[in-house]
Parts: C-alpha cells; sequence; structure tokens
C-alpha cells in the first residue's frame, strides 16, 4: 500500500536554500516566530561544537578578532542566540592590502534549547577567542505509574 505526499514547494526551496548555504559557509538560524532552524543572512557566523555531559549542555564557540563587548548570549521562546560583530579594519594610507580572507560583519548563531535545559540558568564566558556557553540540565520527570484496580 502506498502512501499519498502533499508536495510543498516551499519546503523544497528551503531544502535548495539549506543546500547553497552549507555549500558557500553560511549557516542555519531560526526564523521569527519559528522553533526550527532556518538559513541566516549574515556575513559570517562561528563554528561551534555542542557536548553534553550529566549536568550541562556545553556551546564552544569560536570567535576570534571580536571584543567581549560586541558579544551578546540570550534565550527567547526556547532558543539560544549568540550574536554579535567582528569590526572591519581600516585600511591605513601606508598600508596595502593584497589578500583579506577573514570575514567582517555582523553574526547570528541559533540554536533550539533541549527539553531537558534549563534557559534560565544559562551562563557564558569568554576568554581567547572562545567563547563557553553553559546551559544547565533539569532533573527529569519520571513517569508516575498508577495502579489499575479491578472492581
Amino acid at each position: 500500500m502506498s502512501s499519498v505526499t502533499r508536495w510543498d514547494p516551499f519546503r523544497e526551496l528551503d531544502d535548495l536554500q539549506h543546500r547553497f548555504s552549507t555549500l558557500f559557509g553560511r549557516v542555519p538560524m531560526k526564523k521569527e516566530g519559528e522553533k526550527r532552524e532556518s538559513l541566516t543572512v549574515a556575513e559570517w557566523a562561528p563554528v561551534v561544537d555542542i557536548v553534553e555531559d550529566d549536568q550541562n549542555y556545553t556551546i564552544k564557540a569560536e570567535i576570534p578578532g571580536v571584543k567581549k563587548e560586541d558579544i551578546k548570549v540570550g534565550v527567547q521562546d526556547d532558543v539560544l542566540t549568540v550574536s554579535g560583530h567582528r569590526h572591519y579594519e581600516k585600511e591605513e594610507k601606508d598600508k596595502k592590502f593584497h589578500r583579506i580572507e577573514r570575514s567582517y560583519g555582523s553574526f547570528a548563531r541559533s540554536f533550539t534549547l533541549p527539553e531537558d535545559s534549563d534557559g534560565e540558568k544559562v551562563s557564558a564566558e569568554f576568554k581567547d577567542g572562545l567563547l563557553k556557553v553553559l546551559l544547565p540540565k533539569t532533573a527529569r520527570v519520571k513517569p508516575k505509574q498508577v495502579e489499575v484496580k479491578v472492581g
């Protein structure tokens, strides 16, 4: 038996956009009003590692050349957002730039919080170009078993 699948052209466009963004080095980000991630329009975005242990989720983002004051970390509607700005170095009169490969401008990365995380207790630390965001886990509620009596 076969099932009927409804064709959604926008889903295919999102898929195509995601493939192109990956090809050009851009990263997915949450669209406004959605809980899923989609394409960001930032010029660049830091790479991240996400690690989980028994007590926490840790997000490590490489953000070299950015000042602490230019980085923002926030949680809203179960989405953690790391954003900021890397300022362009001005060309000086006595210097010529032969190659500029580093990216400049604003960036933003968004991550949907896991169900067992506590967004109220998020903390962040920035040192030597590495941002560490610590997201504590909440105590898991065990399912309650109810005995069924036959009467």
